[in-house]
């Protein structure tokens, strides 16, 4: 039994398809890439799955069962939670803080909330700025931040918009070193970036998409390989 899958999932904007008839699936414990020129249509189907905008045909299975529209809140119970493109932080409280709130919020108890930001803190390498406010902090260590929130009642499947993007070489390997040893610990996670040298690295399979409709699924370098995965990124004029 797959860990996510979809059938048919598609999504209109007026008469444009921003996803159509997307069957995708993954599972359990994978790093699963999802790539694809800009506005081909791996945002609007991050959204579906992780239950920020509704589709307007085709269903979701979480671990077996139907989920399709599902609210955020409802699949975060279920263990699916979603790290966004824009990172989403509380500017005005420190990042220390950032993370007791996520865990409270998760339903851990103050003593294992505390014990479990520290550590990630330590994890993270964001020590020295725990005290600051998150506004305060850089894009890459606000990207750092949101992992810890996310991670600290550990989800199922982490669904992650560019995580990687406009971020130090140096934070961009302590996110991916994050991953794998998550991963390592049966974590599952669905990439969506540009930085294909990460992907590579990282993922073993990987999905491509390209307007609205996935044109290839497979093994990563395969996938690379693929006649029309190259036109749909020399045709977008992608430097990927």
């Amino acid at each position: 039994m797959s860990l996510l899958a979809t059938s048919g999932l598609t999504k209109h904007f007026g008469g444009v398809a921003a996803v159509e008839s997307m069957a995708l699936s993954m599972e359990e414990g994978e790093i699963l890439g999802l790539i694809g020129p800009n506005g081909s249509g791996k945002t609007t189907a991050l959204n579906m799955l992780s239950g920020f905008l509704a589709p307007d045909a085709g269903r979701v299975w979480l671990a077996g069962e139907e989920v399709t529209g599902m609210k955020p809140v409802a699949l975060a119970r279920r263990g699916l939670l979603r790290m966004f493109q824009m990172t989403r932080v509380f500017a005005r409280i420190s990042a220390f803080d950032n993370l007791i709130t996520a865990g409270l919020a998760r339903g851990l108890s103050e003593k294992e909330t505390q014990s479990r930001a520290q550590a990630l803190m330590e994890e993270l390498t964001l020590t020295p700025v725990q005290y600051l406010d998150a506004g305060q902090l850089s894009g890459g260590q606000r990207k750092l931040l949101e992992f810890g929130m996310c991670f600290i009642a550990p989800p199922r499947l982490a669904l992650l918009d560019e995580p990687f993007a406009a971020v130090h070489p140096v934070m961009r390997e302590t996110m991916a070193g994050f991953i794998r040893r998550r991963n390592a610990e049966g974590h599952a996670f669905l990439v969506v970036s540009h930085d294909m040298p990460i992907v590579v690295d990282l993922c073993a399979r990987t999905a491509c998409m390209n307007a609205g409709r996935l044109i290839a699924a497979g093994p990563t370098r395969e996938v690379l390989k693929d006649p029309a995965v190259i036109e749909a990124y020399l045709g977008s004029g992608s430097h990927a």
